[in-house]
């Protein structure tokens, strides 16, 4: 079982059959919070979808596609982190993530998505690392922005989330500049 100590009480798990009653607990729990953000939240109606989600995300490690993790703090998963994809050929991945409304704010979701670029880069040897945020979740998109990815334009009506269009902030870092910032060059 992979699990990545972030501190603090916080680890990263990959994700496995064993999560899905908690992660389905979660996602239920807070799905006025998740709902403007997330297409999939209304779809995701029982234990059997997150079950579902869980063995594509199996797939994903298999193909060597890139991979998923829950983030516990404490005993208690608060969210999930993942690539969507690797694209070898390209060296590229991004990255998805959200986290349940009472764990905001505390620096979670940062820790984790900094642990998924320095993976991504320094174990990975990829060139760059794209996270894209609607453009109203304004917390979101403070994650790339800490982590000194670059903003590098909106994509128009990108996504249909619940009823309507949403738009997309897209931000880039390139292993060239994760080097520099982070002394590892």
């Amino acid at each position: 079982m992979f699990s990545f100590r972030l501190g603090s009480g916080l680890s990263l798990e990959l994700l496995a059959p064993r999560h899905a009653q908690e992660l389905y607990v979660a996602v239920d729990q807070d799905r006025d919070h998740l709902r403007p953000w997330m297409a999939w939240v209304d779809s995701t109606r029982s234990v059997a979808d997150i079950q579902a989600f869980i063995s594509t995300t199996l797939d994903q490690v298999a193909n060597n596609s890139g991979f998923q993790t829950v983030i516990r703090s404490g005993e208690r998963i608060v969210g999930v982190v993942g690539m969507h994809r690797i694209d070898w050929r390209n060296k590229f991945t991004s990255l998805g993530y959200w986290l349940v409304k009472d764990a905001q704010g505390k620096g979670i979701m940062t820790q984790a998505c900094a642990a998924y670029v320095a993976h991504s880069f320094a174990e990975l040897g990829l060139h760059r690392v794209e996270i894209r945020c609607a453009t109203e979740n304004l917390k979101s998109r403070a994650i790339p922005e800490r982590l000194g990815f670059v903003f590098e334009g909106t994509l128009r009506e990108a996504e249909w989330v619940n009823g309507g269009f949403v738009s997309h902030a897209v931000y880039g870092l390139l292993s060239s500049e994760w080097a520099e910032a982070s002394g590892a060059s």
